[in-house]
């Protein structure tokens, strides 16, 4: 009998070799998509390091390429952010999140730019000033690099817009087949985003679960359900005749006009859960009723219907980029004043009030002056919105 791959048959007569069934241990590195070498920490995770994350999250780029006043790249093991002493009441704060929304483009946005807000957001909804992002990436063999590309031009954007650095990061490619079986059914599946951010809590802002009292404002700062419907309607078998985009943006900036005008209470940005969810961990942390009035919430018409058409409650929706704020009765005017000045809060809107009434519940009076009480969702009605 012949030895596999001697290239003869039976009688020894010649036979073409099948070059269909062959594989090569050492991936070429001229190709278009993500092979297993690429998480190996060799020579071809070098080059993506080096040709397609560094490029999109080294701040300024010029047109020639060069990283103009950004200085040489020191690839280390850690990234060193701080280099000096925090002031006086200064606090780090730190937040950690991972992205496998499908899919991964959507109107408005994509899972990129989604992974940056979303942390950004995090960590400014303890009052804090963001100053560095890391990015994990777990990508699976065959996803394209074209986009690949797409995605992480979009996280050094939003990385920009949010005036945060990506300074550290990972990599980890993962087989199509896991026992046998594809590990992602389909090509948008390939690609979900671990993100971690730091940021600085500046002295005096004090922003926390059990500082909403009774008394205190209720405050949303936009139209909510937005980035729910915009992911819905890219899911297979859901369209919704609607262009919604995404409210995926950074709340920083927003933040930073509100302490500085107040002391904010409580800050919550309403993702998975939406606004329900977000309502009723404050108040079971704080002990503390919270009332809102439906009719004041501000639910676009476009996400009221898919909401009708689907059966859910836009409270329930997921957002990412709106937030919860509670302030003492004595600050809403001057709080909605700086928020209305910056472009993620001129719509913004009072909702209700914290009560001493029923601790921990949160009810809704409806439009027809009835009250019911809002509890969070059994399960998620929403899978991969972020």
């Amino acid at each position: 009998m012949a030895e596999p791959g001697s290239g003869a048959g039976p009688g020894n007569q010649p036979v073409a070799p099948d070059f269909a069934n062959w594989s090569c241990p050492l991936p070429l590195r001229n190709h278009d998509r993500i092979v297993m070498g690429h998480g190996g920490g060799g020579r071809l995770s070098a080059e993506l390091i080096e040709h397609l994350f560094l490029p999109a999250f080294v701040s300024g780029v010029d047109d020639g390429g060069d990283k103009a006043g950004a200085g040489p790249v020191e690839l280390h093991d850690a990234a060193v952010v701080l280099s000096e002493g925090l002031a006086p009441g200064e606090r780090l704060a730190i937040s950690t999140d991972s992205y496998v929304v499908r899919p991964l483009f959507f109107p408005g946005g994509c899972i990129g730019d989604l992974a940056v807000n979303g942390t950004v957001n995090d960590v400014s909804m303890a009052g804090a000033r963001p100053v560095a992002l890391s990015a994990g990436f777990v990508l699976t063999e065959g996803l394209e690099l074209a986009v690949l590309g797409r995605v992480v031009e979009s996280m050094g954007a939003a990385a920009r817009s949010a005036g945060v650095r990506v300074v550290t990061g990972d990599t980890k490619v993962i087989d199509r087949f896991i026992d046998g079986s594809p590990s992602a059914g389909r090509g948008d599946e390939g690609l979900y985003i671990n993100t971690t951010g730091v940021g600085v809590i500046p002295a005096g802002v004090d922003i926390r679960p059990t500082r909403a009292a009774p008394g205190d404002a209720v405050i949303v700062s936009g139209p909510i359900g937005l980035h729910g419907v915009a992911v819905m309607s890219q899911r297979e078998g859901l369209a919704f005749g609607t262009s919604l985009a995404t409210d995926s943006a950074p709340l920083n900036g927003l933040v930073a006009a509100m302490v500085e005008v107040a002391d904010i209470h409580m800050l919550r940005d309403p993702t998975r859960g939406g606004v329900a969810a977000s309502l009723c961990e404050i108040a079971d942390t704080a002990g503390v009723g919270i009332a809102y009035e439906e009719s004041l919430l501000p639910v676009p018409d476009e996400v009221a219907a898919a909401c009708s058409f689907l059966g859910l409650d836009p409270v329930n929706v997921a957002n990412e980029g709106r937030l919860l704020a509670m302030v003492a009765g004595a600050d809403v005017d001057i709080v909605l004043a700086a928020m209305a000045g910056h472009p993620q809060g001129r719509q913004a809107c009072v909702i209700g009030r914290v009560v001493e009434d029923h601790p921990g519940i949160v009810v809704a009076k409806t439009p027809f002056g009835a009250t019911r009480v809002v509890d969070l969702p059994l399960g998620e009605q929403l899978p991969r919105i972020c």
